[in-house]
């Protein structure tokens, strides 16, 4: 019987918890209230931060509250281009400028925006890392959907209700620079989690790695291994349904561009 592997023992917490006690707290869009739905609400930008573990700066933003004599102050993903003192306007009626927040129907065809809603009203979830962002690509009235193109190439259609940032997301160009040597690698990963260095299964011997032993490094089977297998045999690619390089450019076909 084998040892217990590397992903069965990540299950379990312990060390291989988030280091999350420096974090700057949740970066989300402004909870969807009255004044976003038929207006717009004022903030204005108090400072721009960074978040450790995360490649994007942090804006925090502070508003009125519309129903009580106080501030609320929110944490958004800062686009690029937004600075300190800069009034942002949430709504429907916001107008079309970088840092706004607007639903994804309000926008003209071809914008760019960040942190888009998955669906109506969860504050944001696509298009979040640094330098990424997404596209609207067409509206249908009818059946109030867009349809948005996002960082990864796919194409999504979501309700128009949905809102976004408008701009790319600030910090772009990071993974332009290389690494160069593994101290930087080990801060990078210190503020994130115990995710490296990370050794190759076949560099291991048999009782730690289904790919390890043998005298040459080779997996010795195939690397696909089928979805309902036992934990510890669970390494590779897993219920892959194709394997090897993607041959050939990606035929975008413009059936159903109108949904």
């Amino acid at each position: 019987m084998g040892r217990v592997i590397r992903c069965q023992r990540k299950g379990a917490g312990s060390i291989f918890r988030c280091h999350n006690k420096h974090r700057k707290g949740a970066a989300k869009l402004r909870a969807v209230d009255y004044a976003e739905r038929h207006g717009y609400i004022k903030g204005v930008v108090k400072d721009i931060i960074h978040d450790p573990g995360r490649g994007a700066p942090l804006a925090k933003v502070t508003f009125r509250d519309p129903y009580k004599y106080k501030l609320r102050t929110e944490t958004f993903i800062a686009p690029e281009g937004l600075y300190t003192g800069q009034f942002i306007y949430c709504g429907k009626k916001a107008n079309l400028q970088i840092g706004n927040i607007l639903p994804v129907g309000s926008m003209p065809e071809g914008t760019i925006v960040c942190c888009l809603e998955e669906k109506a009203g969860d504050r944001g979830r696509l298009s979040r890392a640094s330098g990424n962002y997404a596209t609207v690509i067409s509206h249908n009235i009818d059946t109030k959907r867009t349809r948005v193109k996002l960082p990864s190439g796919s194409k999504k259609v979501i309700p128009s209700a949905n809102r976004a940032i408008v701009g790319i997301v600030a910090g772009g160009g990071r993974i332009d620079k290389p690494m160069l040597k593994a101290g930087r690698a080990y801060h990078k990963y210190k503020a994130k989690r115990n995710c490296w260095p990370k050794v190759r299964g076949v560099a291991m011997n048999p009782v730690e790695h289904p790919h390890g032993g043998g005298n040459h490094q080779h997996i010795g089977h195939a690397s696909t291994v089928r979805r309902d297998t036992s934990a510890g045999r669970k390494v590779g690619l897993i219920a892959a349904r194709r394997t090897g390089r993607l041959r050939g450019s990606k035929q975008v076909t413009g059936k159903g561009d109108d949904k």
